[in-house]
């Protein structure tokens, strides 16, 4: 009722509302490409059957900002910047001395990785009059969690992406605007338990809720990889760039950088499983190896594969969730996938790219700033500090003037 807001105009609130939408400052303005949609998550309740997921109940999610990646990359290939780009990847070499050479791995269009997505790209087969040069489209996404203020629970989750083909040391400059931003990821509401409550009749578990939030990302990445993107992916986009030149370029995901707990919502894995990795299948037991030619073998020989044995087991599991009434972290559940640390939640990218024989767990890389920097060596650090003032005497001003 508005009498129980005090000071309350709603003609006043509708003209501020209408003044914010036409603001040309608003950076989420549908001209530049912004959308809104809603996504839906099925809810799973133990001991609940239904004949199939699609009949379960549903949460509606709304608020996700987002923007074509086609859109994004059509745009990019034909702003002036793309004259820096590097359409051709090449290899590169030192020559230390008449006979010892080495190869430099320095950026992202003189990687193995980039030369065979090149050669992959050019050995697919051409359509009629398709005489244009393939270029590729690395895409480099990143994500981050951010809280905005030191009070409260205010907070901001983008997605946004970079180029290959462009320079690390003009990504590296805040001013070069190399970042585009993808998406704004919402919180999953705030009136879950009563949405819960109202169709369950009591709340949610901590094991559903994990599950929810996985399955938000998700969803959210199937609303991104969109029928255009697919298109583009398989027979590539016709772009005339910048210099004048007409292109055929193709979009390939080239890694994907987060810090560890969002690394495992987007690659389906537990945190802190018994794999604790996204990339390999090296168990928790194994970790003091670490260095050793022993784990270096079995970072090879255990890597993480997306292969129709890893879909076919989530989809048994999501069965017997959502037709059974099967907890979601219950014994049934983990019999089928936590001997590798999965999770009952399908993989946007694994159902999207896996036509392609695109392994998703590969995508992800190490993360230095916040898997090293912020995180390894500054418990390292600290542990060496507190080792130091143990010590006592002046060591920590020898540390200091070093």
């Amino acid at each position: 009722m508005l009498e129980d807001v005090p000071g309350f105009n709603c003609a006043r609130e509708s003209k501020l509302m209408d003044a914010y939408l036409q603001d040309r400052t608003n950076p989420l303005r549908e001209e530049f490409g912004w959308r809104q949609s809603t996504v839906k998550i099925h809810l799973p309740k133990e001991r609940q059957t239904w004949p199939s997921e699609k009949h379960a109940p549903e949460l509606e999610v709304p608020g996700v900002y987002h923007r074509s990646l086609t859109s994004i990359i059509r745009s990019t290939f034909e702003d002036d910047i793309s004259k820096t780009f590097h359409m051709t990847p090449y290899s590169e070499y030192w020559k230390i001395s008449d006979t010892k050479t080495v190869q430099v791995f320095s950026e992202a269009y003189s990687s193995p990785t980039m030369l065979d997505a090149y050669a992959e790209i050019n050995a697919l087969p051409h359509e009629p009059e398709d005489d244009l040069e393939r270029v590729l489209a690395p895409l480099m996404m990143w994500s981050d969690a951010t809280h905005l203020a030191n009070f409260g629970d205010a907070s901001l989750w983008p997605f946004y992406l970079y180029f290959g083909n462009q320079s690390k040391y003009t990504r590296g400059k805040p001013m070069s605007s190399a970042c585009h931003h993808v998406a704004y990821i919402p919180l999953l509401p705030d009136n879950l338990q009563d949405i819960y409550v109202d169709i369950f009749g009591e709340g949610t578990t901590d094991q559903v809720h994990t599950f929810l939030k996985r399955e938000l990302v998700q969803v959210i990445w199937q609303l991104l990889l969109d029928g255009d993107f697919m298109h583009a992916y398989e027979h590539g986009i016709v772009i005339d760039c910048s210099d004048g030149i007409t292109q055929h370029v193709f979009p390939r995901f080239f890694s994907y950088s987060a810090d560890y707990p969002e690394k495992v919502l987007l690659a389906t894995i537990k945190f802190l499983g018994d794999c604790l990795c996204p990339r390999c299948l090296i168990k928790k037991a194994d970790v003091p190896d670490m260095g050793t030619k022993l784990d270096m073998k079995r970072r090879e020989t255990r890597q993480m594969v997306d292969n129709e044995w890893r879909r076919r087991r989530v989809e048994d599991a999501r069965k017997l969730i959502f037709r059974t009434g099967a907890s979601v972290d219950g014994a049934r559940v983990k019999a089928l996938l936590n001997a590798e640390s999965y999770v009952p939640v399908r993989n946007a990218f694994s159902v999207q790219l896996a036509p392609f024989d695109f392994n998703v767990f590969m995508m992800f890389v190490i993360d230095l700033l916040h898997e090293f920097e912020l995180g390894v060596w500054k418990a390292i650090f600290i542990h060496l500090l507190c080792i130091l003032h143990a010590q006592g005497g002046t060591v920590i001003q020898d540390l200091n003037e070093r």
